[in-house]
């Protein structure tokens, strides 16, 4: 086990700052403020002022396997957040720049590991890309036109533009850009960033489009380099292409109430394994051999989010719809649907709200063909067959006794596990908290 924390240096002196901060904030600023210390006694206004803002938060999920797998455990996963942004106008005159840095730093057990659910999606979305130091947002951020052009440079996660939506759920079905859930190996969400670059043209009040550049590196998504290398600004060697997202947004208020509707494709100029053929075009289960090579590999994606009911931004209903699909000969997970709704202000409580979400990750038949071929010609070896949708249903309420506080509880249900009927269905009691500081 790791140690904890608060005992790594810089750590303990990031910490330190922002306990300093308790001493400077009255509680009635903290029953008011989106932020737990308040704003430091007015330093914080002042300094955001001046061009600096401050981005730290800390964030658990635990969760309790009552059925699926092989133990009825409970596991506990966090992230730490210390980010900061930089107007250059303001403390410069660069105008139309800012320069933005956030550091996370992750720790814990994934349940659906320890208890063997068999699960493709993350029970735990916070846990993952290796429980360590990430240097997750490196980047200097360009407007021109009157700011309905914007540049990005730097190290940046892709769903930090391309594809954003929100994680209120703990299950990984339904947070954040959806295409990181199924081909990970090369769509690299938050916390792990790579060298890209971003461009946004608001075409109109209420549409845009966005084209991008990630570098891909099998490296990024090793944990062991993350562990010896997350706070690196580097640029490591091993580079296999370029991940190229194309993004068309429109947000538009439909009787008086917001809503985000975004469609894009992808296009990795990276080789990719085909799942069943090698390189002599036949299985690879029989003949063995190396894989076929793809020349490319592709997908694309949407993500519809309107409200529907209440004040538009504040009290009401919220419905959202994403799909994604990745290419057929080369992505062991190749579809994700996921459809739910949240509602807040409920109880008439203005930061409480609830959310229900149907979900399902499809495991490629094409790589489960090969499955079934391996079984059938090696006796004793067998394993399982993955070849439909793993289905899963979450439901929670959040629960904000003051703005910069939500506790959220929730219970899972996961219904074939990694789309096998094989795996036992598996129900999770979870709780998901985050504050700000």
């Amino acid at each position: 086990m790791r140690k904890q924390f608060i005992k790594r240096p810089l750590a303990g002196a990031m910490l330190a700052c922002l306990a300093l901060g308790t001493t400077v904030a009255h509680a009635d600023d903290a029953a008011g403020s989106k932020y737990l210390f308040g704003d430091w006694n007015g330093e914080r206004t002042r300094l955001e002022d001046k061009g600096i803002t401050f981005d730290f938060g800390y964030g658990f999920e635990a969760a309790h396997n009552y059925s699926g797998g092989d133990r009825n455990i409970t596991r506990y996963t966090d992230q730490w957040k210390f980010g900061s942004a930089f107007d250059l106008d303001k403390l410069w005159g660069w105008h139309g720049a800012t320069f933005k840095m956030i550091i996370t730093d992750r720790n814990g057990r994934n349940i659906g590991a320890d208890a063997n659910i068999g699960n493709n999606q993350l029970i735990q979305e916070v846990y993952g890309r290796g429980q360590t130091w990430h240097l997750t947002v490196f980047s200097l951020e360009q407007k021109f036109f009157d700011d309905r052009l914007t540049w990005k440079l730097g190290r940046l996660p892709v769903g930090e533009d391309i594809n954003q939506f929100s994680c209120d759920f703990q299950n990984l079905t339904f947070c954040g850009a959806q295409p990181g859930n199924i081909v990970g190996d090369y769509w690299v969400n938050w916390p792990t960033s790579q060298w890209a670059t971003v461009v946004k043209f608001n075409t109109t009040t209420d549409t845009f489009v966005q084209i991008a550049a990630y570098q891909v590196n099998p490296k990024y998504v090793d944990d062991s380099y993350a562990r010896h290398n997350g706070l690196k600004p580097n640029f490591p060697g091993g580079t296999t292409g370029a991940l190229i997202p194309l993004e068309f947004g429109w947000k538009p208020t439909i009787n008086g109430l917001p809503g985000s509707y975004r469609a894009g494709v992808w296009y990795n100029t990276s080789k990719g394994d085909d799942l069943y053929l090698n390189q002599d075009h036949q299985p690879l289960a029989v003949a063995g051999g190396e894989p076929l090579q793809h020349d490319s590999r592709k997908g694309a994606w949407i993500t519809f989010q309107q409200q529907v009911t209440g004040d538009a931004g504040g009290k009401g209903a919220t419905v959202f719809l994403n799909i994604t699909s990745a290419d057929h000969a080369t992505s062991a997970t190749n579809n994700q649907i996921a459809l739910g709704m949240e509602y807040k202000g409920i109880f008439d409580r203005p930061n409480d709200f609830i959310g229900a979400a149907l979900g399902g990750s499809h495991a490629n038949g094409y790589a489960a063909r090969n499955q079934r071929l391996f079984n059938a010609t090696h006796p004793g070896q067998e394993g399982i067959v993955n070849d439909g949708y793993e289905k899963v249903a979450e439901v929670f309420y959040s629960w904000s006794p003051i703005p910069s506080i939500a506790i959220r509880p929730n219970l899972q249900y996961i219904k074939d596990p990694g789309g096998s009927k094989q795996n036992d269905d598996a129900f999770i009691l979870g709780l998901k908290t985050s504050i700000a500081f």
